[in-house]
């Protein structure tokens, strides 16, 4: 009986043993040649024997582990060099979140040659990865897109210009004759109609949720919303030229452009045409424009999202919805004008919904807004 007891506690014993190395594997997964680790740290690697000093530029803090995130700029750290020639660093543990990152060496930035995923920030390219680990940061990965995203080009011959529009449509789209909500998705300052797929996850975002049953099937409309289309016509326009161009955003331009530009998508798109069935949202500048819209297009909104935005007493609503929300992170630069337009908003008896978290002006911050937004619309 005790030889038995013995055997059965220690085929147990190796059984969990075996189960604890299989978790523990599992969670260590490679992007390119750098790896993420059991412990959540990643080790970035660069193959460069030439290189004499390589640098790593990253939007996660490389010398110990961050708590808040105010904003995202980067970080530089030297890299070391093993024997074979392959420059490396190892950060602390991270959050799970996406994180953007390059390589700098004496002949210039490069992006990670192994890693094929890239998004644009600012006027560079960047590798990214996803460290997943939470419910969230789930919902910015999926392996195949169910959904079609498409690129279209408005021809405006009133502006003399093009915009470029990016639409989503989800799942069972092309095999339904069903029409669809539509959610209009505006950038911010130094975006354009990418940034929303490129920094956002946003389609990602929005089709997890509508297979999870949490968000209704809806069309996503990501146009360039720039003034005179700075940043859509030419990718290399620096921050600091959108910054000084900052004032042609109230001129509403792209605000005036959305007749037309609704009638050009609803030729080639099934859009619902019920009573609520179009929402806005936007970040900073871009949540400026939203609520423009949403005044300047009286009854045509049934919700309106601000995240993190730019906004004043010009920008009070004068309609009410269904749906009126406001986000923000309380260490966000325009954090006090977004609780003091919040204020104004209850002086005046306006039915809304302000949430607040922590950390800054960043994606961090406005890929969560964007996936509970979502799900309290239509």
């Amino acid at each position: 009986m005790r030889r038995m007891q013995d055997f059965f506690y220690k085929t147990l014993f190796f059984s969990l043993l075996c189960y604890s190395c299989l978790l523990l594997s599992a969670q260590v997964s490679e992007f390119g040649i750098s790896r993420i680790n059991q412990d959540g740290s990643v080790t970035f690697r660069y193959v460069d024997s030439t290189a004499k000093k390589v640098k790593l530029l990253c939007d996660c803090d490389l010398r110990r582990i961050e708590t808040i995130v105010k904003s995202e700029g980067s970080h530089k750290i030297k890299m070391l060099k093993d024997s074979a020639g392959v420059w490396y660093y190892t950060t602390p543990p991270l959050a799970p979140e996406v994180y953007t990152y390059q390589f700098i060496t004496e002949k210039g930035w490069s992006l990670d040659p192994t890693n094929p995923d890239s998004v644009r920030v600012y006027s560079q390219k960047r590798s990214f990865f996803v460290l997943r680990g939470t419910p969230q940061t789930d919902l910015y990965v999926r392996d195949v897109m169910q959904g079609k995203l498409d690129t279209l080009v408005l021809h405006r011959k009133s502006e003399g210009k093009s915009r470029r529009i990016l639409v989503y449509t989800p799942p069972q789209y092309a095999e339904s004759s069903d029409s669809y909500p539509v959610l209009y998705l505006l950038h911010g300052l130094n975006g354009n109609e990418t940034a929303w797929m490129d920094r956002g996850q946003a389609a990602q975002i929005l089709e997890n949720l509508i297979l999870q049953q949490k968000a209704k099937p809806m069309i996503l409309v990501m146009p360039d919303a720039n003034p005179e289309c700075f940043v859509g016509q030419d990718e290399t326009v620096s921050l600091l030229k959108n910054i000084l161009h900052f004032s042609k955003w109230s001129k509403q331009e792209f605000e005036r452009c959305y007749p037309e530009m609704e009638a050009f998508l609803k030729e080639k798109y099934r859009f619902a045409d019920w009573q609520g069935s179009r929402a806005v949202a936007g970040l900073s500048a871009g949540a400026k424009q939203s609520a423009n819209l949403a005044n300047m297009c009286d009854s045509t909104f049934s919700a309106v999202g601000l995240f993190s935005p730019v906004i004043g007493k010009q920008q009070l609503p004068v309609s009410h919805y269904s749906e009126y929300w406001i986000s923000g992170g309380s260490g966000d630069i325009l954090h006090p004008q977004m609780t003091a337009f919040c204020r104004k908003l209850k002086r005046d008896g306006v039915k809304y919904s302000a949430r607040t978290t922590i950390g800054g002006h960043t994606w961090r911050n406005w890929r969560v807004y964007f996936s509970e937004f979502v799900q309290g619309i239509f």
